[in-house]
């Protein structure tokens, strides 16, 4: 019987590239945790494909090892370890322990060659090896025993995979590193030897280091450039050449007091995991130790020691008597939380199931309606409790709070009490709502969801629907429920909303610049967002059918055409097959690699060989377009559309995007393609209802408007303030010609630095965009800042700032948080300065459209015109107005919008109308 493979994982190159490579995450003390759970995933993963085999992982320790003695500088280019990463080196370590894998951390000896003694040991026993690790150096230990793995790229090198990737066999790879180097550990090389130069000396010699040394007399000849002057340089660095020989090679006789039989894994330690997982707030994971541990029966520790449970008294009411006592607490409460239970999750079809209230914290109860399981006990009639709690709902005077309030707002105003639909009751009166609050206190910080809120701030774990209802195809609706477990789930949820506010309000009372923006902006919006939704936007299903069915023909002719240029058949959605046609058969250069190390197919490389006149790409460009516009639109749209009222009902998220900005879901309306006729002929498809047109009202450049506020540039401000084209202004600067002078694509060009600049644009992209070398952008560059000095102070000015607070503001207060402002990676910090100068434009656009959206339903109440919003897009509201009142309204909509902010430049609103969104845009 074959024996499993010893796996041998190396700790240190991984904690260093997932740390590199990961996205950054933190807890909500701000310790760093990224590297830890990405280094803690490649191992779980190995470990499932290894599960018999004895494992360890294996990290560098602390102190010098002979290297060092060797030469001086090894190493020395290496900067230290970040800080960020240094504080999850421990936790690292824990949990690896814990997790049941052996651990080795040997003193002044480097994780490689502990590694290396291991393998070559186990290799001379007949047993398999596989190195876990993204070390180029390790590629020396390959043989027909041992293989390299890269869980992070999905690579596997064995003997002919080190000659493909290196140009010479794992017997070379010492030889080939002592010639070119290695940047990283600082191995000297011989000067002016590249990989190349390297790979044509060991093949054209036919051996190693020695061999060459032995036969510089034959270099000359040798096919590779500059081999004239080699032997006389290899001559002169020789005893660099085999010092370096001797740096890289990896220590096969390391003295271990470990044998391979003892690095089998044990049982998790999983009292530890949860401490260590808890710490990190790895919270998905702490769910997985904990039902491991009931699977296995075993009771776990308690973390921190035992407090004494907080009491809650939790009741399902179903008699009239305690409803009437429920009554009277909300009568009486100066402000109560509420939620609802339902069938679904789309407001607009899901049917109320049943409600919770809370007026004090710990404090529950659920009303079941409409619970329809066998032996379900008799509930309240349905009808006569909505009818007891509408006055109570509808009162602006009692104040509530809820979570996602939005969404129970709709779900009350579509209930049709008494089957009536015009019944339903219009929530008012909603002061709070805990996920608005938690995302104007910190919008990055963490999700804004209930059980993310109750976990952080709390310190609680919710009860999970899925712990009631099931999951996947057999999950049950909530009336399918049993009241015992349903009554708990759901008096918890007003619960859980009441105390989040209670904290809420405390942290938005410290910082008293937040709390207009939860009360002045995005409170008075939520009635106002339910409000479009349940209108919704009428749709010619008909029309998407045609558009539909003419996308699927283009696609065909397409798909025809990219056959002919390939040569052949293939599966156009397969990245394989396409990877195979354009770099294999077509030879197209290889732009970018997957994390599987395989040539990349995906949209961004496509349009950059597009952009290099391919023929191939640009059809496959053209064909995935249509492909997303068929399937996201043309045959989606049609499906939405709700039964009920005829119309497709999008949902508005207000605390998903960091900078205040709405988005929208389920049709995600922000996405559709206005610059080419096919996205255009969708809009076409949202049509005016008979008797109705569609308004579009839009602001004109609006953040190019706040920049000129935030700036005070004098140069802008004059420009919008003479409503002179701000474009052919920049041009006529930067270009230094006349006004009248300046030509179309001078004014594309000076309209591509100003949008460019705002989302931080670098002079590379810039040259990219309009088609200039990379000097030539950056000479503009400094000649728009040279004519604009404002423009880089504010730039300068707001990088500063946000790396002092950790944050910027809008002009409305709203704080936007950059986490990694003062990141230890160049990359990210950058990153973080572009979002630092960008997020006071975007958020205050945000916050003026928001305001608009208020002061226009506001106005439309208060008129009683037949016209109302039903759809909002970037920085456009559309309306549906009655024929005759365009004109009024087409005039009356501008001084509102125009007047949600006073800046030191007009706000200009366009306006258009049209039978069809397309048209009125």
């Amino acid at each position: 019987m074959s024996k499993a493979p010893l796996v041998l994982v190396d700790g240190s190159s991984y904690l260093y590239r997932a740390f590199h490579a990961l996205p950054p995450l933190a807890t909500s003390k701000g310790m760093p945790t990224g590297a830890v759970k990405g280094v803690l995933n490649m191992l779980k993963s190995l470990r499932r494909q290894y599960p018999d085999s004895p494992f360890a992982v294996v990290f560098d320790a602390k102190g010098g090892t002979f290297r060092d003695a060797l030469y001086g500088d090894y190493k020395a280019n290496r900067p230290s370890m970040p800080d960020d990463l240094r504080v999850q080196v421990e936790p690292l370590h824990a949990a690896v322990r814990a997790l049941g894998y052996p651990l080795l951390c040997v003193d002044n000896v480097e994780a490689d060659d502990v590694i290396g003694t291991l393998a070559r040991s186990s290799a001379a026993a007949d047993r398999p090896v596989v190195i876990s690790t993204g070390d180029k150096d390790m590629a020396q230990l390959v043989d027909g025993h041992i293989t390299l793995v890269n869980t992070m790229t999905g690579s596997v090198l064995d003997i002919p995979g080190v000659k493909e990737k290196f140009g010479v066999g794992p017997e070379h790879i010492i030889d080939f590193l002592a010639l070119m180097g290695d940047k990283v550990d600082n191995i000297p090389g011989v000067p002016g030897v590249g990989e190349k130069t390297a790979q044509g000396l060991l093949t054209g010699i036919g051996g190693g280091l020695k061999e060459l040394y032995e036969n510089l007399d034959k270099v000359p000849a040798l096919a590779i450039r500059g081999a004239k002057s080699l032997p006389a340089k290899l001559e002169e660095h020789r005893a660099m050449a085999f010092l370096s020989y001797e740096l890289a090679t990896i220590k096969i006789d390391v003295p271990l007091d470990v044998e391979v039989d003892q690095l089998m894994c044990s049982e998790p330690d999983r009292d530890a995991l949860v401490e260590i997982y808890t710490e990190l707030e790895f919270r998905s994971w702490i769910e997985d130790v904990e039902r491991d541990a009931r699977r296995a029966g075993e009771e776990l520790a308690p973390v921190q020691e035992p407090v004494a449970a907080i009491e809650v008294r939790y009741e399902t009411i179903l008699d009239q008597a305690r409803f009437d006592v429920w009554l009277e607490k909300l009568e009486q409460a100066s402000l109560f939380a509420f939620d609802t239970e339902t069938t679904g999750l789309d407001a607009q079809r899901a049917q109320l199931v049943g409600i919770s209230f809370a007026v004090e914290p710990h404090e529950a109860a659920y009303i079941p309606l409409t619970h329809s399981y066998m032996g379900v006990p008799e509930q309240l009639d349905r009808d006569t409790v909505l009818l007891a709690l509408k006055p109570l709902l509808e009162d602006p005077r009692k104040l509530k709070v809820g979570q996602h309030a939005k969404y129970d707002m709709n779900i009350l105003a579509n209930c049709a009490i008494g089957g009536v639909q015009e019944n339903g009751i219009e929530v008012r009166g909603v002061a709070f709502d805990t996920m608005l609050e938690s995302y104007v206190l910190d919008s990055t910080a963490t999700r804004h969801d209930m059980d993310s809120l109750a976990f952080k701030y709390l310190n609680h774990t919710t009860i999970k629907f899925a712990d009631i209802a099931g999951k996947g195809a057999k999950q049950l609706t909530f009336d399918q429920i049993a009241l015992e477990q349903a009554g708990p789930y759901a008096a918890e949820d007003a619960d859980i909303t009441l105390r989040l506010h209670q904290l809420f309000q405390a942290k938005l009372d410290a910082v008293p610049s937040l709390m207009p923006v939860l009360q002045d902006i995005e409170m008075p919006l939520v009635p106002v967002l339910a409000r479009i939704e349940r209108q919704g936007a009428l749709v010619d299903a008909k029309l998407l059918g045609i558009q539909s069915v003419e996308l699927g023909e283009k696609m065909v002719a397409l798909e025809r055409e990219a056959f002919e240029i390939a040569g052949e058949e293939f599966n156009l959605g397969s990245p394989k097959q396409l990877g195979v046609i354009l770099y294999e058969k077509l030879g197209l250069p290889i732009i970018s690699k997957t994390a599987k190390g395989q040539a990349s197919t995906a949209e961004a490389v496509l349009a950059e060989l597009a952009e290099q006149d391919y023929p191939l790409p640009k059809v496959l460009m053209q064909y995935r377009s249509m492909s997303k516009l068929k399937s996201t639109y043309t045959d989606r749209l049609p499906e939405q559309i709700n039964p009920r009222t005829g119309r497709i009902h999008t949902s508005y998220h207000q605390a998903v995007a960091a900078t205040g900005r709405l988005s929208s879901s389920d049709p995600n309306l922000q996405n559709i393609p206005i610059r080419t006729a096919e996205g255009r002929r969708i809009r076409q498809a949202f049509i005016a209802a008979p008797g109705y047109r569609l308004l579009a009202a839009d602001y004109s450049q609006i953040e190019l408007r706040i920049m000129a506020h935030l700036a005070k540039d004098e140069g802008l401000l004059h420009a919008f303030q003479n409503d002179l084209d701000v474009h052919r202004a920049t041009a006529a600067e930067v270009f230094g010609v006349e006004l009248a002078q300046v030509t179309t694509d001078q004014r594309r060009s000076a309209k591509a630095i100003n949008f460019g600049l705002i989302y931080g644009m670098s002079a590379f992209g810039l040259a990219k965009q309009i088609g200039v070398d990379r000097k030539q952008s950056q000479a503009y560059i400094d000649r728009y800042f040279a004519q604009y000095p404002g423009v880089l102070e504010y730039m300068e000015r707001t990088r500063a700032q946000a790396a002092e607070q950790g944050f910027v503001e809008t002009l409305f207060g709203r704080r936007l948080y950059v986490p990694d402002i003062n990141a230890k990676n160049p990359a990210l910090r950058r990153g973080a300065e572009r979002t630092a100068i960008n997020a006071p434009m975007q958020g205050t656009a945000a916050d003026i459209i928001k305001r608009a959206m208020v002061a226009v339903d506001t106005w439309l109440a208060d008129s009683g015109l037949d016209a109302r919003v039903i759809l909002q897009v970037h920085d456009e509201l559309v309306l549906e107005v009655r024929e005759d009142l365009v004109e009024q309204i087409g005039t009356e909509i501008r001084p509102h919008m125009s007047g949600a902010a006073q800046l030191d430049v007009p706000l200009l609103v366009e306006v258009g109308v049209g039978s069809n969104w397309d048209e009125a845009h």
